[in-house]
């Protein structure tokens, strides 16, 4: 038994090295990430991240479901471990710089340098969707940069906010990105345009294409993307349109619920939800025909 203990250190002790040093590095900065966003004490740009508490897990299990793969790659040799070389610099100064986007960045950055460096392309090629999850859950300042960006976003949502509740008979007054309703203000925030709950959904979308074994038909992938962002960003006007209604009717609890409460949470898994039964449905029709005999 000990024999084969040894057998096992001799053979993988430079990969244990490996994760041990990844985990001294980025452990405390990933239960940073996931606490901020569980307790969404976490800066606002960096919610709209919030989605990496599924996606990492998902990009680890991908990654691991890929190492009998892994395993027969041949070594990195030449210029890809070149590149590597530079990226592990990339990300060693972004990591000393102490500035919160860079040391967040340098994570992707030395998983893809660790990626080149032990098989090559090819490990990067087989490692690249997870990569992917990996980067797309990392915060960064990509919100902020887009928020003054988004009013004609925000007068769309308004406006139609305001034409739904005309309908049900409420007096709504819409300027601009603004609606008066019974004496009462609302904004439609550069935060409540719905990019986080685009961002999330399309995030999801991507893992549901990987998972039901979709994302290599560049059809299908096509109309599931736009059928995300039009539920997406239906569902953003209904969310709108209901908070307005709660604050203009004055029923406060509602709105706070539904605003930064448990309710909202419960409203967007709804919405994740409808892309699994939109991916059922599409399936549906995109699969080939039985032959008639």
């Amino acid at each position: 038994m000990q024999i084969r203990r040894f057998s096992f250190l001799d053979r993988h002790w430079n990969d244990l090295a490996l994760l041990g040093l990844l985990a001294i590095l980025y452990v405390p900065l990933l239960i940073h990430w996931y606490d901020g966003w569980i307790r969404k004490s976490i800066s606002i740009e960096h919610e709209y991240f919030s989605h990496g508490i599924i996606g990492l897990p998902f990009a680890a299990n991908i990654a691991w479901y890929n190492r009998k793969r892994w395993v027969r790659l041949s070594d990195s040799v030449g210029s890809a471990r070149f590149i590597s070389t530079g990226l592990i610099l990339i990300a060693g100064v972004f990591y000393l710089s102490g500035l919160p986007d860079p040391v967040n960045l340098s994570f992707p950055i030395l998983l893809t340098a660790i990626c080149l460096w032990l098989k090559g392309l090819s490990g990067l090629k087989l490692q690249s969707f997870p990569l992917l999850l990996v980067f797309l859950a990392t915060p960064n300042e990509i919100p902020y940069l887009l928020a003054p960006y988004t009013m004609p976003l925000q007068s769309f949502i308004a406006g139609t906010a305001g034409f739904i509740l005309n309908q049900i008979g409420l007096d709504v007054t819409v300027q601009n990105i603004y609606l008066f309703v019974n004496d009462r203000l609302v904004e439609v925030a550069p935060y409540c345009a719905g990019l986080k709950m685009l961002f999330t959904s399309l995030y999801v979308a991507l893992m549901i294409l990987h998972w039901s074994n979709n994302l290599r038909s560049r059809s299908f992938s096509i109309v599931f993307l736009i059928g995300t962002i039009f539920i997406s960003v239906t569902a953003n006007i209904i969310r709108n349109t209901l908070l307005t209604f709660f604050h203009g009717t004055g029923q406060d609890s509602a709105f706070h619920l539904l605003h930064d409460g448990w309710g909202g949470d419960v409203y967007s898994a709804a919405m994740l939800g409808l892309l699994i039964v939109l991916s059922n449905q599409m399936e549906k029709f995109f699969a080939p025909s039985s032959p008639q005999t």
